[in-house]
């Protein structure tokens, strides 16, 4: 597995890498371009991921701990299973994406509120 905990990975093209099991802990991801990346169960607690591009991603079980994904696009994304707990949504593109079994817990969702489980995506997956 690869080891990139506290990269600079700045505006990097990962689009449809393979990251599984990745310790991508603490990593600059700022603006990245992970669409279609392959990211089950890597460790991505702490790292930035502002603006970045995640589209049809697969983050199932991945840590997001503490992470920043502020203004990303996640549309499509699987974050089946994952850990959000102090993870930062706001303003991210939600549409389509997975939420299954995933752990809330002290969560900044899109609109900027504070959740502690899986919102009822009926009426809160889109609105923003």
């Amino acid at each position: 597995k690869a080891d990139l905990s506290n990269a600079n990975l700045t505006g990097a093209d990962l689009s449809f890498a393979d990251l599984s099991k990745a310790d991508l802990s603490n990593a600059d991801l700022t603006g990245a371009n992970l669409t279609g990346a392959d990211l089950p169960s890597a460790n991505l607690s702490g790292a930035n991921l502002t603006g970045a591009n995640l589209e049809s991603a697969n983050l199932k079980e991945a840590t997001l701990a503490v992470a920043n994904l502020s203004g990303a696009d996640l549309y499509g994304a699987n974050f089946e299973g994952a850990d959000l707990r102090n993870t930062n949504l706001r303003d991210a593109q939600v549409e389509g994406a997975s939420f299954a079994e995933a752990t809330f817990g002290n969560t900044t969702w899109i609109d900027g509120s504070i959740i502690h489980e899986v919102p009822d995506w009926e009426e809160r997956q889109f609105e923003q």
